[in-house]
């Protein structure tokens, strides 16, 4: 089945995807702060939206309420993350630099970065749906996957931190 929606009702519809972002965030957050795994807790949630994504993918367009569930559910796994590593990882990072102007360096490429992604997504949406819809679902995976894989390290490191910290 596939969904037939004016861009106004697309514009409506598409809300809970933001509030699912707002409750990911604030998970992301309280659970980043209480064990202390910034980049364990970003690994999980893209994990986690990658199934998410996949499953809006083949029923979003089923009912008006599956399609509100499924974007609620996708914006707390998509959306926790990228406020962690807007964040968080910008102030670790930039807390290893001694300079105070480096500081601002180091988040302003972070956020670059992230600004640069936000304008070449689309673009690639834009190129690959030529194939097929469902060709965008899978390259937006794929991103959660490198990004996943971006983290790998990082989160090992957190992992042997918590460890170390448990044994101690």
């Amino acid at each position: 089945m596939t969904a037939k929606t004016s861009s106004s009702e697309s514009a409506y519809l598409s809300i809970s995807f933001d509030i699912g972002g707002c409750i990911g965030m604030i998970l992301a957050s309280y659970v980043a702060n209480r064990s202390g795994a910034c980049a364990i807790t970003c690994i999980v949630m893209l994990i986690a939206a990658i199934p998410s994504l996949f499953f809006y993918y083949l029923w979003g367009a089923k009912t008006t309420a599956t399609n509100e569930i499924l974007q609620l559910i996708a914006g707390i796994f998509v959306n926790g993350p990228y406020l962690l590593i807007n964040t968080a990882v910008s102030i670790e990072l930039a807390a290893k630099v001694t300079s105070k102007s480096a500081m601002a360096t180091v988040s302003a490429i972070i956020n670059g970065t992230g600004s640069i992604g936000a304008a070449i997504g689309p673009f690639l949406a834009g190129v690959v749906s030529k194939w097929g819809w469902n060709y965008v679902f899978y390259m937006v995976m794929l991103a959660d996957l490198l990004a996943v894989l971006s983290l790998v390290r990082i989160g090992f490191n957190d992992f042997v931190r918590l460890k170390n910290s448990s044994t101690a």
